[in-house]
């Protein structure tokens, strides 16, 4: 068995983002030490103001991870026992685990060809006087089409909710930002996102008052006033580090995405002919900040291609290897395979290759010269 060579070229590389921005985090963690606020204190606040008006919504809400935000937002949003939300099977298994917290069920659809997002046909077919919510999910770095979505949604007083977690900063069809076109919207901030924080934080958009009013209770175990908890909430704060950490990145959140798409472009050009399907850029191509970059190898070649450029010191991730309606957590909502055909056809080619702001472009030419030469011998 060939040995797998030490990465080179990582599929992320925090290190040499970190690089660009060390001096100002060292300073603004110790700012945070020296004055032992720890949570919600002056960095959460203001970067909930911030994020807010980066985003474009009245409202942010920061807390400790993105499953977090999901969580709470669709306890905020009314869901409940009983209760269907519509979403889909190509996508990390938070967003339905969030559902099923609020002992609601969750309906998987099939998502689109091209795009490999949530199909606006598959949900208006799934839809039943049960459906409380939809959750379209901007996967890749890519968003969703939500007009049909809210077509379908506005005469039935069916609540979106937007899972935003892979596409901080990228424009929805109506030139607005990835996380405010829902009722409320959910960011995750995981270390190796577009905006990320050194380890777990999350954050909730709304233009809604009273909502963002209940989920500040909400992040804080339902507390209105301190010790006084008229409902029961969770203990979900953003910390004062992360935030502060945060701050900093979302200033270099809009060059960061530009050298994305820069990248994008110039994995585009070096693929062709190289039997991998490169990812579509929509025609405004800001609707796609290139969380990852991922391709699909067809003909049962992904495999094969992943280890070809792991021996050659490439790392690579299959996002997501077993849809969420064939994991055997989620046997119990009674799918089987060939139930979503496209989504379980994407989950078999998909193959993330490196993709961070940093990737030189020495080292994308090393990426394409290895996918080059996969499809050259096979």
């Amino acid at each position: 068995m060939t040995a797998v060579a030490t990465q080179e070229i990582p599929l992320v590389d925090l290190r040499a983002q970190y690089a660009t921005i060390r001096d100002d985090v060292r300073k603004a963690i110790d700012e945070v030490l020296d004055s032992m606020q720890l949570t919600i204190g002056p960095n959460v606040r203001a970067f909930d103001e911030e994020f807010a008006t980066y985003i474009g919504t009245k409202h942010s809400i920061g807390v400790g991870s993105g499953t977090d935000a999901l969580q709470l937002a669709i306890r905020a949003c009314g869901v409940s026992g009983g209760d269907e939300v519509i979403t889909v099977s190509h996508t990390f298994f938070a967003t339905v685990e969030a559902i099923l917290y609020a002992n609601a069920r969750p309906i998987l659809v099939d998502v689109d060809e091209r795009t490999m997002l949530m199909d606006p046909a598959a949900v208006a077919a799934a839809i039943t006087p049960k459906t409380k919510a939809i959750i379209p999910v901007h996967l890749y770095g890519r968003t969703v089409d939500l007009k049909p979505l809210r077509q379908i949604a506005q005469d039935r007083n069916i609540t979106i909710i937007e899972d935003a977690a892979q596409a901080h900063g990228a424009l929805l069809d109506d030139g607005t930002k990835a996380g405010a076109g829902g009722r409320v919207n959910c960011f995750s901030f995981y270390c190796s996102k577009n905006l990320g924080a050194y380890g777990e934080a999350g954050s909730i958009t709304t233009n809604e008052d009273r909502l963002a009013e209940e989920l500040r209770a909400l992040r804080e175990h339902g507390q209105s006033t301190r010790y006084y908890h008229p409902v029961v909430g969770y203990n979900a704060r953003l910390d004062e580090i992360q935030a502060a950490i945060l701050r900093i990145k979302l200033r270099k959140l809009e060059q960061w995405n530009a050298r994305r798409r820069k990248l994008a472009h110039m994995y585009d050009e070096r693929l062709k002919d190289s039997g991998v399907v490169t990812p579509e850029i929509p025609s405004d191509e800001r609707r796609h900040v290139f969380y990852t970059y991922t391709v699909r190898v067809g003909g049962g070649r992904r495999d094969a291609l992943r280890t070809h450029l792991g021996e050659r010191g490439i790392g690579t991730q299959i996002h997501y290897p077993v849809p969420i309606h064939l994991q055997q957590s989620a046997q119990f909502l009674g799918y089987r395979k060939g139930d979503l055909p496209v989504t379980e056809r994407v989950a078999s080619e998909v193959l993330s290759l490196p993709m961070f702001a940093e990737l030189t472009d020495d080292q994308l030419e090393r990426v394409s010269d290895a996918v080059r030469s996969f499809a050259k011998a096979h």
